[in-house]
């Protein structure tokens, strides 16, 4: 009888602890599905913050250049183009993000994560070209309209 209770509670042990192993990794893979679709749905809010600081940057730039009446202005439809085609890029990954996120395997939210990261990478750069584009511009500006008032 006291084998049979050794090899009872043996079982038990057993038993009890691949059934906490299953509950670990569970709560990880639910943990790391909920993880992922809270990154993708900031990532898709920064995103679209960058694009509309984008435009926000380029419409400035662009009135400030229209006092010049030698730029092209084809560039600036192109630049409008380009960024609604991001935004409207981003809104396609917002209705995936609701409709289809929730059942996505792992993998999938992974992909998802890593294109929204690799195209805000790219972008990060071109931000700052303007950026810097911006404050040069207005450096011009101004030193131009100090020349004008000196005249």
């Amino acid at each position: 009888m006291n084998a049979y209770l050794i090899l009872g509670l043996t079982a038990l042990a057993v038993l009890a602890a691949a059934l906490v192993g299953a509950t670990v990794a569970y709560r990880r893979r639910v943990d790391r599905r909920a993880t992922s679709l809270h990154q993708l749905l900031e990532l898709a809010d920064k995103l679209e913050g960058d694009l509309k600081t984008c435009r926000a940057g380029l419409q400035q730039a662009y009135a400030v250049m229209s006092l010049n009446p030698d730029l092209p202005a084809s560039s600036e439809q192109e630049a409008r183009h380009a960024i609604d085609a991001g935004l409207r890029s981003l809104l396609l990954q917002r209705i995936w993000i609701r409709d289809k996120a929730p059942r996505a395997a792992q993998k999938e939210l992974d992909e998802a994560v890593s294109s929204m990261n690799d195209t805000r990478d790219r972008l990060r750069p071109l931000l700052a070209a303007l950026d810097r584009a911006q404050h040069d511009l207005d450096s011009a500006m101004r030193e131009h309209l100090r020349r004008e008032h000196d005249a």
